[in-house]
């Protein structure tokens, strides 16, 4: 699902969440008929959504859903406003870089009772615990793996990448696909999205985003600094399209094009590759390679209670049932991953001719999507300094360096 993954955007601002927790009703509901509103952002799941709330309606009679789709460009601004005004839905969609803030204004609620999470990733249960609580419950995850396109590899006589393989190992095949003749790059080491380059080989490289405890930056740690140095040593050789390049043209088209041999992308990528006439064909998928240790970015949507809703006790059951198994095994049929342990046979089921057993076993050395409570404003500051070193005109550790400091100043505000 492509929205989870560009979430590094549209933050609310704390000022305006803590108007909307001032006052709160209890929530109590009752047994009368009641409709729960439910805000979801993806348009390809709508129809799933809709059929887990008749489904929620057919075990609670008193109880319809009314799902709500407002397009991922609109959906946070939409929610602002509507938190601000105390008038959030009953239950909606929420993602890592979002729920600190919204988790720390009261905006949402922390779950009423204890439910067993150990049928979820364990680093999303804790991607959604703030203060000791948990807010929701996981309905799906990703994992970022490596397309590559086969033909290419075919053409060059390059081995295709195999379990257990290295930083070594991709860079050497990255030199062999590259093409300038034919406009061929071997990768691409794009800027545009932390969750699928970045964040993952800072992890694999043994460094850091941000201290456990939320307080201090790791972008001066000189093993993140080895992590951001992988990217940047392929563009310096021409393994990679330089940053004009993957600015006009995006890596994903660029790959769709025949015109990467390898891709970092997500388990939400199967749709789009399975999709397009030119990929469906020609592409797989491994894991990514192994730096220092083997490493991949894990995140989820949870669906979370509003905090000031009238039915906050029907609201809590919905949450229940999307997070429970036959809501996870209907998700499965659909595109995402259920977050539910045990649920995802259909999905990887529904593409026999792709490794899609990949994501799932890279749950093993997941590691959380780095968040704090106010997110968005240390990923605008990576993506400021970050660009002079992609574009050449800092050293990486330059740029890393005065990151680090820009970020814990962010983060002293907190």
């Amino acid at each position: 699902m492509r929205a989870t993954r560009r979430i590094a955007t549209a933050l609310l601002g704390a000022a305006a969440l803590m108007l909307s927790a001032c006052s709160s009703d209890d929530g109590s509901g009752s047994d009368d008929q009641v409709t729960l509103s439910y805000a979801v952002w993806d348009q390809t799941q709508k129809a799933a959504m809709d059929q887990l709330a008749a489904d929620f309606t057919k075990g609670h009679p008193t109880i319809t859903v009314d799902v709500q789709l407002t397009p991922w460009e609109g959906y946070w601004t939409k929610l602002k406003a509507a938190a601000t005004g105390g008038d959030a839905p009953d239950v909606f969609w929420m993602n890592g870089p979002n729920f600190q803030l919204y988790a720390s204004n009261g905006v949402i609620s922390p779950n009423p009772e204890q439910v067993d999470t150990s049928v979820y990733p364990e680093a999303l249960v804790d991607l959604y615990t703030f203060d000791g609580k948990m807010y929701g419950l996981p309905k799906d995850m990703d994992t970022v793996g490596v397309w590559y396109n086969k033909t290419l590899f075919d053409a060059k006589k390059v081995p295709y990448p195999k379990d257990g393989w290295t930083w070594a190992d991709f860079q050497d095949a990255a030199a062999k696909l590259t093409d300038p003749a034919k406009g061929v790059y071997g990768t691409a080491a794009s800027l545009s999205s932390f969750q699928e380059y970045q964040y993952n080989t800072i992890a694999q490289a043994g460094g850091y985003v941000i201290s456990p405890d939320g307080k201090s930056s790791g972008y001066a740690d000189p093993k993140t600094i080895a992590g951001l140095k992988f990217w940047t040593d392929l563009i310096q050789k021409k393994h990679s399209p330089d940053l004009k390049t993957m600015t006009d043209t995006i890596p994903l088209q660029l790959f769709e094009a025949g015109k990467l041999g390898m891709y970092w992308g997500g388990s939400w990528d199967v749709l789009e590759f399975t999709g397009n006439d030119y990929t469906k064909d020609k592409v797989d998928v491994a894991p990514l390679p192994k730096g220092e240790k083997q490493a991949t970015i894990i995140h989820g949507v949870a669906n979370v209670v509003g905090a000031k809703g009238e039915h906050k006790d029907q609201a809590w059951e919905f949450v229940k049932y999307l997070g429970s198994q036959p809501a996870a095994q209907i998700l499965g049929k659909t595109g995402p991953i259920p977050a539910y342990t045990g649920t995802q046979t259909d999905w990887v089921g529904a593409h026999p001719e792709l490794k899609l057993q990949t994501f799932l076993d890279a749950v093993n050395y997941a590691v959380p999507f780095p968040v704090s409570k106010n997110t968005a404003a240390w990923n605008e500051a990576e993506l400021s300094h970050l660009t002079k070193a992609w574009s050449g005109e800092q050293p990486i550790e330059q740029a890393a360096t005065e990151l680090a400091t820009d970020m814990n100043a962010l983060l002293a505000k907190e």
